[in-house]
């Protein structure tokens, strides 16, 4: 796969997980007030829904900003934030001021370490990208009151499914570097 196809794949992702993302916490889990459903990430502990796609857009927003530039994925952020607007407006602004924040940190953190690690920098940007949208999207989604435990338990499901995506890239890009390639293509029914 070249670049841009590595790009328009990340655009895609990193926009289409933050729409739903926003729509997780709208409409999937346990409502534990209006407009915010829950789901566990460990035992006895629940993190809003959209934690599942928060994990996956951490990762894409990573490779999108390695292989189109932080101006780029800045517009898919705005452009994810926006659509989720059509979930919730709240949500909408909460969740594209969280994550500007979150790549403002990426830039901070990703740009130094991927030279030498781009998979090091991934892991310790979201790490920091986790906590700087975990804290501003709780704030300013829910209001302080719910800041400590769901920023805390977000962080978790977030950090849980941001590694699992990491793995799953680590696991292809090794695959595709070390599998054999065929010369020719086969075909049906030869041996």
């Amino acid at each position: 796969m070249n670049r841009n196809a590595h790009s328009l794949a990340a655009f895609g992702a990193l926009v289409g997980s933050v729409w739903l993302a926003n729509w997780l916490i709208s409409n999937v889990g346990f409502e534990r007030a209006p407009g915010l459903h829950v789901i566990p990430v460990w035992w006895g502990i629940d993190a809003p829904s959209g934690v599942i796609a928060i994990g996956v857009s951490l990762t894409a927003r990573d490779i999108l900003h390695e292989t189109a530039g932080s101006r780029v994925t800045m517009v898919a952020i705005c452009l994810g934030a926006a659509l989720s607007a059509l979930v919730s407006p709240g949500l909408a602004i909460a969740s594209g001021t969280a994550y500007l924040l979150a790549e403002t940190a990426d830039m901070i953190v990703y740009t130094p370490l991927r030279h030498r690690s781009p998979i090091a920098g991934s892991i310790a940007s979201n790490i920091v990208g986790s906590l700087a949208d975990s804290v501003v999207f709780v704030w300013l989604a829910f209001g302080p009151a719910g800041l400590l435990g769901l920023a805390l338990s977000q962080v978790l499901g977030k950090l849980e499914w941001s590694l699992m995506s990491v793995a799953v890239l680590v696991a292809g890009s090794f695959a595709a570097n070390r599998l054999p390639m065929r010369s020719k293509p086969m075909r049906l029914g030869a041996a």
